[in-house]
């Protein structure tokens, strides 16, 4: 199958192309290669891929609607996997314009173009983000969530909705899938897991928000793909689908977990809570238990200590 994946040479994306290149799918990748991290760690994603098989790379920005239709008149993709984003609920608050145009805009692009082009299966990767603060524990797919609290969870909401009415209106099969909490190796470097891991490594301080007792449902990512293949191979109408672990890990405990895996001890500053930061996400996994098979296999302290060890053969480059 001819497969468009955006964001392909980003930590979630890079990991899922190697998988659908396994399975011998037809794979085309577009990736703007911005700055909001180091770009250096996507070519070496990229260079990842590679072992994997052929496919097509396009440097891309989702907001260029010509490239956009030059890339499907050439290769009429069957299916779209849509993982670019600008992602992070902090840096939203600083750049909600930015967010809005990327993760809207950008998202509609696609949509249009794969009614013109009568795309059969779309995937959308939205965010726990969206619940916003839920009183209601752990979340479910049904739940109201009116309330988002930063710009991103807003972005990812209305993406979700923008995809209904593209399915309502063309009858485009779509699946949003909200992921918890994504970690494992080729984490982006400001994401909690890896930054701590790489700080307390180097003997520096740490900030920890909320005085260290937030709570995440931390997924690993071969769980996440087996979640995202699974709802892939399963197109049926219109579907929100939760992608998480369904168990909370109180902050200052993953940092215990860390300590333990690099076998240093962390020096840690505790912080009051951020603007647009949750107290805690959980996700109720049982719908997508149920109509997908998603079955997530690795827990928090067998999820950490791989990470170490991938960071710690790759903390030189």
């Amino acid at each position: 199958m001819r497969i468009l994946l955006t964001g392909g040479a980003g930590f979630i994306g890079s990991h899922l192309a190697q998988r659908l290149l396994e399975r011998e799918e037809t794979l085309i990748m577009v990736d703007n290669f911005n700055d909001f991290y180091d770009p250096k760690i996507k070519l070496r994603n990229v260079e990842r891929i590679k072992q994997k098989g052929e496919f097509k790379l396009y440097q891309e920005d989702l907001l260029n609607q010509r490239a956009l239709q030059e890339i499907f008149q050439r290769h009429e993709p069957e299916a779209i996997i849509h993982l670019a984003a600008y992602a992070g609920v902090r840096p939203s608050l600083q750049n909600p314009a930015l967010y809005s145009k990327v993760n809207v805009t950008g998202t509609t692009h696609l949509l249009e173009l794969a009614k013109e082009y009568g795309v059969g299966n779309f995937i959308f990767g939205s965010s726990s983000s969206v619940y916003g603060i839920n009183n209601k524990v752990p979340f479910c797919e049904n739940d109201p969530i009116e309330r988002p609290i930063s710009p991103y969870a807003a972005t990812k909401r209305a993406g979700e909705l923008l995809c209904f009415v593209y399915h309502q209106n063309c009858g485009i099969p779509i699946t949003c899938l909200r992921l918890f909490t994504v970690y494992g190796p080729h984490q982006r470097p400001e994401m909690a897991i890896h930054k701590f891991t790489r700080r307390i490594d180097r003997g520096e301080e740490i900030e920890v928000y909320h005085h260290g007792k937030s709570q995440r449902d931390y997924t690993y990512i071969e769980d996440i793909l087996q979640g995202i293949l699974c709802a892939f191979d399963k197109p049926a109408g219109f579907e929100i689908f939760n992608l998480g672990n369904c168990r909370t890990t109180v902050l200052l405990d993953l940092i215990k977990l860390i300590e333990e895996a690099l076998k240093k001890k962390a020096r840690v500053r505790l912080m009051p809570a951020q603007p647009g930061d949750v107290p805690i996400t959980c996700a109720d996994i049982s719908w997508a238990k149920e109509k997908l098979g998603y079955s997530p296999a690795t827990p928090i302290e067998e999820g950490v200590p791989r990470f170490v060890e991938w960071y710690l053969r790759n903390a030189d480059s």
